[in-house]
């Protein structure tokens, strides 16, 4: 039985970005935490645009810190980089309906969730070193890393 093309992508993502292999049940928690991602960065740049007088969300208004930045960089010369923002493009959850992205800010998302894939691979092994394969309580304590500094 073959893996569909986006478990792959997703597993060879996490590998280059992370040192760490994922299966198919890890991609399922992947997909979750890029969800609830958009949503936080849709209620971000929703306040800050607002705040601007704005009812469209520019590139400006997402909570971009310089470290993202810097993994966003990072996920660009991966050579699964180009799989992965076109798995993203074609899948990525929609903002709230009260949420308008600009063009420019659609067509960054998939740079952001690269950068926030390569963090999030990276976050294993921060909490484990000798991590190879996270189970659920290395996701657990991932996210409840993000949930944190978020």
């Amino acid at each position: 039985m073959t893996r569909p093309t986006g478990v792959r992508v997703f597993e060879r993502l996490f590998r280059a970005a992370g040192g760490v292999d994922i299966g198919k049940q890890d991609v399922r928690r992947y997909r979750a935490f890029v969800d609830a991602m958009i949503d936080d960065l849709a209620i971000t740049g929703r306040n800050s645009a607002r705040w601007n007088g704005r009812d469209v969300i520019a590139p400006a208004d997402l909570p971009i810190t310089t470290g993202l930045r810097e993994r966003m960089r990072e996920f660009d010369e991966l050579d699964v980089a180009a799989e992965v923002r076109e798995l993203l493009r074609q899948d990525l959850r929609r903002p709230p309906g009260d949420v308008t992205f600009s063009e420019e800010t659609e067509e960054l998302l998939p740079e952001v969730f690269g950068g926030l894939s390569v963090v999030l691979a990276r976050s294993f092994t921060l909490i484990d070193p000798s991590l190879v394969r996270p189970g659920t309580e290395h996701w657990d304590r991932v996210f409840e890393l993000f949930r944190l500094m978020w």
